[in-house]
């Protein structure tokens, strides 16, 4: 496959977080407090599934690990905002059957094992390992903001999120440069600035 498209998937996943952390960064200005809106959480279900797809098309077996590890998560927050039922059709069945169908393909027709990403010629083993350090770490802020959504029983970003959120990104900003991976250096870059600022807004 071409690079512009696997690109092009790339950076499509990230628009649609980015869209989301403005969205959210938007609202959270106007309300001079860290605000949590659903799209936040559908956006970020969406762009998790194309950031997957674009981590299998590069090799990249930290990207991949990241939004497994993050999706159900997501998942979790729509639900405690209660707007799961109201969902449109199109937009449930896109979370629920995309999934099972890269699973089914990654099962029954790929033929990348993945060892093939462990071993992948293009990425010095030292990287792989900084990229998933930076993985864990990034989605390790999502495991946080989940349990202390459910102990609150509603849907928000504590100050801690955004901590995490700032050393995970940096981890993973450094990990996008020696990858010369243009999706993951805007990512992070512009994010950064986000959470930064949801610090200085977070008063938890």
């Amino acid at each position: 496959m071409n690079d512009w498209i696997i690109y092009s998937i790339g950076f499509l996943a990230q628009l649609l977080f980015s869209i989301r952390l403005i969205t959210q960064w938007f609202l959270s200005e106007k309300a001079e407090k860290v605000i949590t809106p659903t799209l936040y959480w559908k956006l970020s279900l969406l762009a998790a599934l194309l950031l997957f797809i674009y981590g299998y098309l590069r090799e990249d077996l930290p990207i991949m690990i990241g939004q497994i590890l993050i999706y159900g998560v997501y998942f979790r927050n729509l639900k405690l905002q209660h707007e799961w039922k109201s969902s449109r059709l199109l937009f449930k069945i896109t979370v629920f059957l995309v999934p099972m169908l890269i699973a089914g393909y990654l099962l029954l027709f790929s033929q990348k094992q993945w060892s093939d990403f462990l071993q992948n010629e293009n990425i010095a083993l030292w990287l792989i390992i900084l990229g998933i350090i930076g993985q864990l770490v990034y989605t390790s802020r999502f495991i946080y903001q989940w349990i202390y959504s459910e102990r609150h029983k509603e849907s928000s970003l504590p100050r801690i999120f955004w901590i995490i959120s700032i050393t995970g990104s940096a981890i993973i900003f450094t990990y996008a440069v020696f990858r010369s991976d243009p999706v993951l250096l805007a990512a992070h870059f512009f994010g950064s600035i986000v959470y930064i600022r949801n610090l200085f807004l977070n008063n938890d």
